[in-house]
């Protein structure tokens, strides 16, 4: 892409459509024939320089990815660096948009018609969030620089459920964070995230 140099040490190629959760690495082959998006592979690239290898249609599904891919030559692999995503994170991400393609996830919409996650998404997207809080954040950061809005909605959705009802002491806690904010801003990420309060309200 242009304007942009990412040429990492040797990297690792890992499969994602392995049985093994951490597929081992694998060369880096070109692949020279016509294939649909299903059967066509990309490579994306984490912080760390390696290479997940994963399905076109599953990889179109980040907007950022979708409109880096050269569709005048979808014949050879392309590789799409990612530089602010971790390794693990991508991988996870990765994990959500291949389940995406068998089991969409339901569309989260306000207002909520509950906050309990299990009664706005399937419950493997429930399970997909429990996760440390670290992850569940990297994961948030990740899905809005990798425009996945889907992804991006749900992980919103469970921070606010963790945060609710929480004071501002609560909420640094569990974002690990010193008390940078001003009294004013405090206010503005209660506001921002009045929306769940709100639906919590409707079902009391």
């Amino acid at each position: 892409r242009e304007g942009v140099q990412y040429d990492p040490p040797p990297r690792r190629l890992l499969l994602l459509n392995s049985a093994e959760p951490f597929p081992q690495p694998k060369t880096h082959n070109k692949q020279t024939s016509n294939m649909s998006d299903d059967d066509q592979k990309i490579n994306l690239l984490s912080r760390e320089g390696d290479v997940y290898e994963v399905a076109l249609s599953v990889a179109r599904m980040s907007k950022l990815v979708d409109e880096s891919v050269d569709d005048e030559d979808t014949s050879a692999i392309s590789d799409i660096p990612l530089p602010n995503v971790k390794g693990i994170v991508l991988a996870k991400i990765i994990e959500y948009c291949q389940h995406y393609q068998t089991e969409p996830m339901t569309e989260i919409t306000t207002p909520l018609p509950s906050v309990k996650l299990e009664e706005i998404v399937q419950q493997w997207y429930c399970d997909f969030v429990k996760v440390e809080n670290v992850m569940l954040f990297e994961l948030v950061t990740a899905a809005n620089y990798m425009n996945i809005q889907p992804l991006l909605d749900l992980t919103c959705l469970a921070v606010s459920v963790m945060i609710k009802g929480k004071s501002a002491d609560e909420i640094r806690k569990i974002f690990n964070i010193s008390n940078d904010f001003s009294p004013e801003e405090e206010a503005q990420v209660r506001e921002e995230n009045k929306w769940c309060e709100d639906a919590a309200n409707q079902q009391s």
